[in-house]
């Protein structure tokens, strides 16, 4: 191989490793997501033990600083009396029902200046024979950043027609729960 050949195989290979480590914290939380939500074959088979997808593990390791600190502030005010999420819902497939993960993609965009764009989607709603076809694919675009030298990430935006992103939710959620515990709640 000449030396151009070489200098240039030199040049892809970090980026290469590059772009799948920016991947590397979706497809664990996507993994995560896809056994919370696992088809049981049989009634005597057992579900699998649900994995938070804000536990303390994925905390320090997955998501940014910032997103950390949105993630607490909101958890002050958890959805049910029992304490725990401040989702009332499954965040990540935007439900409290569905189906298995269908037809599950992740794709990486082109890292840039220590960020990409990490896109997954999947089709949780093949079970509902009533569903409408159109809504049948959820997308997610992952903003995923290089923090204290790893990929972490920063955001989730929810495209379609209720295009959301997680920030504002937690946000929102913060916001609401402090106002209620202020009024005497």
């Amino acid at each position: 191989m000449s030396r151009l050949g070489l200098a240039a195989l030199a040049v892809l290979i970090p980026i290469s490793a590059h772009a799948a480590a920016f991947k590397a914290p979706v497809e664990e939380l996507m993994a995560a997501t896809a056994s919370n939500w696992k088809e049981m074959k049989e009634d005597t088979e057992t579900a699998p033990d649900y994995i938070d997808y804000f536990n303390e593990d994925f905390l320090r390791r997955l998501y940014s600083k910032d997103l950390v600190a949105k993630y607490r502030e909101a958890a002050k005010y958890p959805a049910y009396d029992d304490g725990g999420s401040p989702f009332g819902y499954d965040p990540i497939v935007s439900g409290q029902d569905g189906c298995s993960l269908k037809d599950l993609t992740i794709t990486e965009g082109t890292p840039k200046d220590g960020a990409d764009d990490v896109t997954v989607t999947f089709d949780n709603t093949h079970c509902f024979p009533e569903r409408d076809p159109s809504q049948a694919k959820t997308t997610l675009v992952f903003k995923v950043i290089e923090e204290d030298g790893r990929p972490v990430i920063d955001e989730m935006v929810r495209e379609g027609e209720d295009e959301s992103t997680l920030k504002e939710e937690l946000g929102e959620l913060a916001r609401y729960g402090a106002e209620a515990a202020a009024g005497g709640q």
